[in-house]
């Protein structure tokens, strides 16, 4: 899959992701929406993403993380357990050469290790497994959400998930794309 740098910084840059099908990358639309929706919306503001320090669960190829780095965040944190994926987002940090601002975590995201809080959440994990709230609680217990943390999940059809008080909801595709505060 050709994966792209959408806008920012490092617009363009082409992004490395693993071969076979155990690794879905969100896809550019679905992507493009999500950050189209982080700077329009009234619950974000256009310099939200500038200053937040970002997560991205079940990162797979980094692309989202590194979609808000080339957007301005102030640093990313990648959460992975997947040998191929780790490959792809250290090429892909790399690639944009972002070494400094990013950090790869290898972990599950369902048993992460101690952290430290991020404004900013993106989870996307594998469809059909009910796995953010799961993740969710096992990354508060462990210090990764900061107090109100924006929490943006992509969730397939099946994936019963409804979010406490959700600020914003898209479909993109078979996609499912829910914001919402932490804590809410």
């Amino acid at each position: 899959m050709n994966q792209r740098i959408i806008a920012g910084q490092w617009r363009g840059r082409k992004l490395t992701a693993p071969p076979g099908i155990d690794t879905r990358p969100t896809n550019a639309r679905a992507r493009q929406a999500m950050f189209d929706i982080l700077l329009h919306a009234p619950w974000a503001g256009a310099d939200f993403i500038r200053s937040a320090r970002v997560l991205d669960v079940f990162a797979g190829t980094g692309a989202v993380g590194l979609e808000a780095l080339s957007r301005g965040a102030a640093a990313a944190s990648f959460i992975e357990n997947a040998r191929p994926a780790l490959a792809a987002i250290a090429a892909n940090i790399a690639a944009c050469r972002a070494d400094s601002l990013a950090r790869i975590v290898v972990a599950d995201a369902l048993a992460p290790p101690a952290g430290t809080p991020h404004d900013l959440i993106f989870l996307d994990p594998p469809y059909g497994g009910d796995l953010v709230p799961r993740a969710l609680i096992a990354l508060a217990a462990r210090g990764w959400l900061a107090p109100a943390a924006l929490i943006v999940a992509e969730i397939g059809p099946e994936d019963a998930f409804e979010p406490p008080a959700p600020l914003a909801e898209r479909t993109h595709g078979k996609a499912r794309l829910l914001f919402w505060r932490h804590g809410a």
